[in-house]
């Protein structure tokens, strides 16, 4: 990938801003798990990439948000892409994440036409419902794993907890958020996941001494139930983190403290992509020789590619073919 430079004024204030990072924590004795993603300049960065629009970079920035949250759920080495195909003018989105803890990702519709300006951030006339399906590959499997829903929540966070709702069984809570100030600039972003482990999770003590199919207790619908209000109560994440005062951790200890959280670990996560000028060479080189003849003959020269996963743009000159 060509990274893209960042405004140098708003780069100046990322720089007094907590760093981005993802942290993983689990809380309640291992009943629940979950992540918090400071994501601030993983969103300027897919913004310059791409060079969106308000409107565009609050849809690719909220999709991506929730798909770097799916990388501390993977297993051993995994490959995800999440594609959500909308009736709405925005058409939809196509995101990957890679446990290795890269995402990237483009819009179908690269310009959405706005006929008024925006009175919220209700999606939905401009996604639509659609399908929003998830397609999982790991190192060793010949074909990858895919499964779908229907989503029309017109929000991207809640489209995501339908899908592990309905397709994983996992009952997942998921909430993102962009914050921008009054020129449009983001100064803030980030997002939260929570994930309500089976029983026979936990402790090992605690595991080991239930069964899987024991229904809860009314002693853990009450614990459960106050775990997703404070989930409910969390703040815009992107308005806590414009704030240069407040930090992930004092997030999740402010939220969950009484449910005892216990953050296991730290790790980045950039918007990136593997592409390089070589990758798309070799793609022109096997082109049918009467197609690569003609650009030889008649070029352009160079020609210009660009990669719809991160915006990057590569000059090839027709003599490199």
């Amino acid at each position: 990938m060509i990274k893209a430079q960042i405004d140098k004024e708003l780069d100046k204030y990322l720089q007094t801003l907590e760093e981005d990072k993802l942290r993983i924590f689990t809380m309640a004795d291992g009943r629940v798990r979950g992540a918090l993603f400071h994501g601030t300049r993983f969103v300027n960065q897919i913004r310059a990439q791409h060079k969106l629009g308000i409107l565009e970079t609050y849809i690719l920035g909220q999709a991506s948000l929730c798909a770097a949250l799916t990388i501390p759920m993977m297993k051993d080495k995994e490959h995800l892409a999440i594609k959500f195909e909308g009736d709405g003018p925005a058409q939809g989105y196509c995101i990957e994440a890679d446990s290795t803890g890269y995402v990237r990702g483009y819009r179908f519709n690269e310009n959405i036409a706005l006929e008024k300006p925006l009175e919220s951030w209700d999606l939905k006339p401009f996604l639509g419902g659609g399908t929003l399906s998830f397609s999982r590959a790991h190192k060793d499997d010949k074909l990858p794993q895919m499964s779908s829903v229907y989503a029309d929540n017109g929000n991207i966070a809640k489209d995501f907890a339908s899908y592990f709702a309905q397709s994983e069984q996992i009952n997942t809570a998921f909430n993102s958020s962009i914050q921008f100030d009054k020129n449009g600039n983001v100064t803030g972003a980030g997002a939260m996941y929570l994930q309500i482990m089976p029983k026979t999770g936990g402790t090992k003590i605690l595991g080991s001494q239930l069964d899987s199919h024991v229904e809860e207790t009314e002693e853990d619908k009450i614990l459960l139930q106050k775990i997703e209000n404070a989930f409910t109560a969390c703040p815009s994440l992107g308005l806590l983190y414009s704030e240069k005062e407040v930090d992930s951790e004092d997030i999740i200890l402010g939220l969950f403290r009484e449910f005892n959280p216990l953050i296991t670990m730290k790790r980045d996560i950039v918007f990136d992509c593997p592409c390089n000028k070589e990758f798309f060479i070799n793609h022109i080189r096997n082109l049918p020789k009467d197609q690569l003849d003609d650009i030889k003959k008649n070029g352009p020269n160079p020609l210009e590619i660009t990669c719809r996963n991160c915006g990057s743009v590569y000059k090839i000159d027709t003599g490199e073919l």
